[in-house]
């Protein structure tokens, strides 16, 4: 009897400090074959608490154009970048970095420039400024969805991001 609560107290054991162990990390899965800059899935242990950051717009870089344009905000490249900023700058004041975000949508509304189709390779210019690099290698998963437009006509670019806690 007395080696059956042993045995029973190291299983036990064994199996805290074994779900101790595999909740430290968490495991963002590449895509085969790819260095395309998003990870295909992101796995999150149990006990990480998840944060939600509603959708970011951007900030206005001409103010001398009109607020309901596209000027005023920049093209997408540019939004996507003021997006980001504003999204690293929430992180940081809830003691969170970019490198915690493993979830991103991304909406982006044709470009007229563009003929009305969204400026992929501009929000792609943008994005890899903030992940995938050297200094910040974490990647999200992540979908890109045109839309049809967003609350303000010159809107180009809304991102809604989800972290983890370290």
């Amino acid at each position: 009897m007395k080696k059956m609560r042993i045995g029973a107290a190291t299983l036990v054991a064994g199996l805290l400090v074994a779900g101790v162990a595999s909740a430290q990390d968490v495991v963002r899965y590449k895509i085969p074959n790819s260095d395309f800059p998003i990870a295909q899935a992101v796995e999150i242990p149990a006990g990480k608490t998840t944060v939600y950051l509603s959708g970011a717009v951007p900030s206005v870089v001409n103010d001398q154009a009109d607020k309901n344009s596209v000027e005023a905000y920049g093209d997408t490249k540019t939004q996507t970048e003021s997006v980001l900023k504003a999204i690293e700058k929430t992180l940081e004041r809830l003691d969170l970095k970019m490198s915690d975000v493993f979830k991103m949508q991304v909406f982006l509304v044709g470009d007229p420039s563009k003929e009305g189709k969204m400026d992929f390779a501009g929000f792609m210019d943008g994005y890899t400024q903030f992940f995938g690099t050297e200094a910040q290698p974490n990647l999200p998963s992540r979908s890109v969805v045109q839309v049809a437009g967003l609350a303000n006509p010159g809107f180009l670019v809304e991102i809604e991001v989800t972290a983890v806690r370290p």
